[in-house]
């Protein structure tokens, strides 16, 4: 696989639904025994993203940046995480006035260093890309 932005996530942003620069944007450490991405994906529910599937969740990603079509964040952790082998990470939308139930964003299984990993009860510190989460 590799990294993708979900369709409907695209189709939200022309549709003005999305505003990176307010919304409460998240990362989720995925197990992917447990979840595959799919392009119909839409929402970070139960019913697309298994429980089972989120080995970790992160705070509000902070600092958001747009500068010349470029999404950045601030660095993070997810803190004291145990669970399964982790080998992918997916963003989505947690602001609750967003049409839809907490829409997904962008799907990561490639080039993430550290990836995969195996939660020993630390924290997992993740280093944003130099060139942001993705460029449109």
């Amino acid at each position: 696989m590799s990294n993708l932005l979900y369709p409907k996530f695209k189709e939200d942003l022309l549709n003005k639904i999305h505003d990176l620069n307010s919304d409460i944007i998240k990362a989720t450490l995925i197990d992917s025994a447990d979840y595959t991405y799919g392009a119909a994906h839409n929402t970070y529910d139960t019913g697309t993203v298994a429980a089972a599937a989120k080995v970790a969740v992160s705070p509000q990603l902070t600092s958001p940046t747009i500068v010349d079509g470029v999404f950045d964040t601030a660095d993070f952790s997810w803190s004291a995480v145990t669970g399964d082998v982790s080998e992918a990470i997916i963003i989505w939308n947690d602001t609750p006035t967003t049409p839809v139930n907490d829409p997904l964003i962008a799907f990561y299984d490639t080039g993430v260093t550290g990836l995969p990993i195996t939660p020993n009860g630390g924290n997992i510190n993740v280093t944003v890309h130099a060139s942001g989460w993705f460029a449109l």
